[in-house]
């Protein structure tokens, strides 16, 4: 990396209720707004198949889907 002047900057989600920052307020304001523009249509899931219930079946049916290096956005399988 060095040579390439290259730098990784990692950032968790729960950064703020981890460390109890004096802003973790922020974090439920900006999760309002994600949430606010989604269902405006504003932003839309990556979400792009979905299996339905997390079983044996479906889960061949994932893995074989991300195993054929044509899956464009994410898999989905619901249910736990």
């Amino acid at each position: 990396f060095k040579r390439k002047a290259v730098s990784i900057h990692h950032e968790l989600m729960f950064t703020r209720s981890i460390y109890q920052t004096p802003d973790m307020i922020e974090q439920g304001r900006i999760l309002d707004e994600v949430g606010a523009a989604a269902d405006a249509g504003r932003i839309r899931s990556t979400a792009t198949v979905r299996l339905g219930t997390i079983n044996a079946d479906n889960l061949k049916k994932a893995h074989a889907q991300l195993e054929s290096g044509s899956t464009i956005g994410k898999v989905v399988l619901e249910g736990f």
